[in-house]
């Protein structure tokens, strides 16, 4: 079976590029080990990679991916949870000093949870998972209420939050919080127009960044 043709073409980009530039930070890295001091919860989609939306160098982010940029509430109980261990590993060995919770627009898991959509298999792993956001959703309100557009945002925003109270319940984030030695973040980005909202805990809204460069980008023609 072939590897796919596409990754053996940005591999021999990368190397003729990134890693032509950037070997003696690699080998950096490689000798003295990663100290990113932020860590991005972010979604699998395609579309919405941290590292390419901040601009990020390598060894710079400790980036967690999952359907819906989700962390499921402190359960120590045992069990292999992939997203706290990569949690317990970010603040307690990497000693991160931000967690950004990165949400987004057009998000499949989100829209998934809202239509009530039929199990994609007899596991029904995204129904199970897609659980989480059911406080967040409460606090949104019934769906016939408002436009679908309006309330996927909403309720896409209203995750993000609930994901960071999620984060608070473990001991290990809430003592460093606390002490000011770790500062949780709030963001999301609209995947048609490259905006980046972050949220404001004072007037409990998401505001745009950088929205005078962003306009300039997008007043420029287009061809």
């Amino acid at each position: 079976m072939a590897f796919p043709p596409r990754l053996l073409e940005g591999y021999s980009d990368f190397l003729t590029g990134r890693l032509a530039v950037e070997q003696s930070r690699y080998r950096d890295l490689a000798e003295a080990g990663q100290s990113p001091e932020i860590m991005v919860i972010g979604c699998s989609d395609s579309r919405v990679s941290p590292e390419v939306i901040f601009d990020a160098r390598p060894g710079e982010l400790f980036v967690v991916r999952n359907v819906a940029n989700l962390v499921p509430p402190y359960t120590p109980d045992g069990a292999q949870r992939a997203v706290s261990a990569a949690l317990e590993f970010g603040v307690q060995a990497l000693k991160v000093k931000h967690i950004v919770v990165l949400g987004h627009a057009q998000c499949g898991g989100i829209r998934a949870y809202a239509e009530d959509s039929a199990p994609l298999s007899p596991g029904d792993f995204i129904g199970h998972w897609m659980a989480l956001i059911e406080p967040a959703a409460k606090m949104v309100g019934p769906r016939g209420t408002q436009p679908m557009a309006d309330y996927l945002t909403r309720l896409e925003q209203a995750a993000v939050l609930k994901t960071i109270d999620n984060l608070m319940t473990f001991p290990c984030v809430n003592i460093l919080v606390g002490r000011g030695k770790l500062q949780l973040h709030a963001a999301y980005f609209g995947v048609a127009t490259g905006t980046l909202s972050v949220h404001d805990p004072a007037s409990g809204e998401f505001r745009s960044i950088a929205p005078a460069e962003h306009g300039k980008v997008f007043s420029q023609p287009r061809f």
